[in-house]
């Protein structure tokens, strides 16, 4: 950093006042373009991200924090820039450049003091009189006095680094805070070095300090929303691995044939399907389980909201329905229990089911829904509509009840029950076109495969649950 006492002659060109202009003015012309070009860039972005500092999303916050750091410097960049095409203050003819394109910068306010060992005299600018509050009939400071302005925990860091420059002559580049008069806390920023005399000897130290108490809180922002995003993701990671045991100790199994029927009439797979892109996992269920009077019980359903709370939620209703219909409760009471406990819960949540009683010895699936898609009946290659019973969604209404409905199911036919995230775009279900494969299937596990084979094919945003249950001769 050139100091005023310590240039020579040689460096100011004739006609040239020390601290003016050394550089070509178009040069500085075309930097001060192109950074005006990038805040242009900035603005765009940030209005692209308005509203996300508010919002509950880690990463929206941190993408804004750096916007704002961004332009804040490029701010900074720019009004440098304006000065050093200008020249000193006060140099420029009336006019020159524009007074509202000069009242349009607004640098970090900086200002420069030396400090002379010889005299033990002390020149501060005006600015940095301002920048530290004091009056300039009050007096500059001298280098013993000026630790005073700091706050306490930066004193011996400002000392540390006159040391080094005084002693070892090494140059000054530091932060620190100090107090203004008014009571708000400011960070300055120090660059400085020795002003060396004819012998070499350390004369003097010169430095420039700046006000960057806008830039510092711009990135202790983004410190902190990036601290704070880096802990959501840790969170979301061990909340998902939680949420993912869970899930699979609650569901059946789904890597073998379920023979839920005696004598093997109905065979049974199901299989969890992940979304295409990590997420939490939602509060999906799926479910056969022989009863003891000899039919079979065949459920599917979700909760709203992902996590371990879906997961905790989704395993509490499980169980629920798993107990009533051992007791031998009827799929369409059965959901209205169910409903009934997701509205009166801790964490009431809304969700949506699909349950299913099979007799095997009249092959009649008697079936009731609350809010969820109504089971698939695949026969002869072909997509057999069932008559719908109604039902709202559980938790919606209080005291609600659930329609049933009977059908009669035939040898060879294939009945799937999945939930909502199997439709491949919106208002797009996956499933009727398998319909000829379902039917050429040996087993409902090679069904099961067959939506797999389609699933790995596109891109999901949601997981799904999908079951499969074959009817033997």
């Amino acid at each position: 950093m050139p100091s005023p006492s310590s240039a020579s002659p040689a460096e100011h060109p004739a006609g040239s006042a020390p601290g003016g202009p050394s550089v070509v003015p178009g040069t500085v012309d075309a930097l001060i373009s192109q950074t005006r070009r990038l805040r242009g860039g900035i603005d765009a972005v940030r209005r692209e991200t308005a509203g996300e500092e508010l919002s509950d999303d880690p990463l929206g916050r941190w993408r804004r924090a750096l916007c704002d750091l961004a332009a804040h410097q490029l701010d900074d960049l720019g009004a440098h820039l304006g000065r050093l095409r200008d020249g000193l203050p006060g140099s420029e003819e009336p006019g020159a450049h524009g007074t509202a394109e000069r009242a349009a910068l607004s640098p970090a306010p900086a200002g420069s003091a030396e400090w002379n060992l010889l005299t033990d005299e002390v020149t501060w600018s005006d600015e940095l009189f301002r920048i530290l509050g004091r009056r300039p009939e009050d007096g500059a400071l001298t280098l013993d006095e000026f630790p005073s302005l700091l706050v306490e925990e930066d004193r011996e860091l400002l000392t540390a680094l006159v040391t080094d420059c005084l002693v070892d002559g090494k140059p000054i580049d530091g932060e620190f805070r100090v107090v203004h008069p008014d009571g708000s806390p400011r960070t300055l920023h120090m660059m400085g070095e020795p002003v060396l005399d004819d012998d070499g000897c350390t004369a003097a130290m010169w430095a420039v300090l700046r006000d960057v108490t806008t830039l510092r809180r711009g990135r202790d922002a983004v410190a902190a929303t990036g601290d704070s995003l880096r802990a959501h993701r840790r969170r979301a990671v061990v909340e998902r691995r939680l949420a993912a045991e869970l899930q699979e100790a609650v569901l059946p199994p789904w890597y073998a044939p379920l023979r839920a029927a005696p004598g093997g009439a109905l065979d049974v797979a199901a299989r969890y399907l992940p979304a295409t892109h990590a997420t939490a996992v939602g509060g999906d269920w799926f479910d056969a389980l022989p009863l003891p009077d000899g039919r079979t019980l065949l459920s599917a359903g979700g909760l709203t909201g992902r996590g371990v709370a879906a997961a905790s939620a989704m395993a509490v209703l499980l169980g629920a329905v798993r107990g009533m219909a051992v007791a031998g409760t009827e799929p369409g009471p059965l959901l209205g229990c169910l409903n009934h406990l997701a509205g009166v819960s801790d964490r009431p949540a809304l969700g949506s089911a699909v349950c299913c009683r099979y007799d095997a010895a009249t092959r009649t699936l008697l079936w009731a829904r609350a809010g969820h898609p109504a089971p698939l009946l695949f026969r002869e290659g072909r997509t057999h509509p069932l008559r719908t019973p109604a039902g709202v969604l559980l938790g919606a209404v209080a005291g609600a009840g659930y329609a049933q409905a009977e059908e009669r199911l035939l040898p060879g036919d294939v009945l799937v029950l999945h939930t909502g995230g199997l439709s491949a775009d919106p208002g797009t279900d996956l499933l009727p076109g398998l319909a000829a494969r379902f039917t050429a299937a040996r087993s409902a596990q090679e069904c099961v495969r067959t939506v797999l084979e389609e699933w790995s094919g596109t891109v999901r945003e949601d997981d799904a649950c999908v079951l499969v249950a074959r009817v033997g001769s």
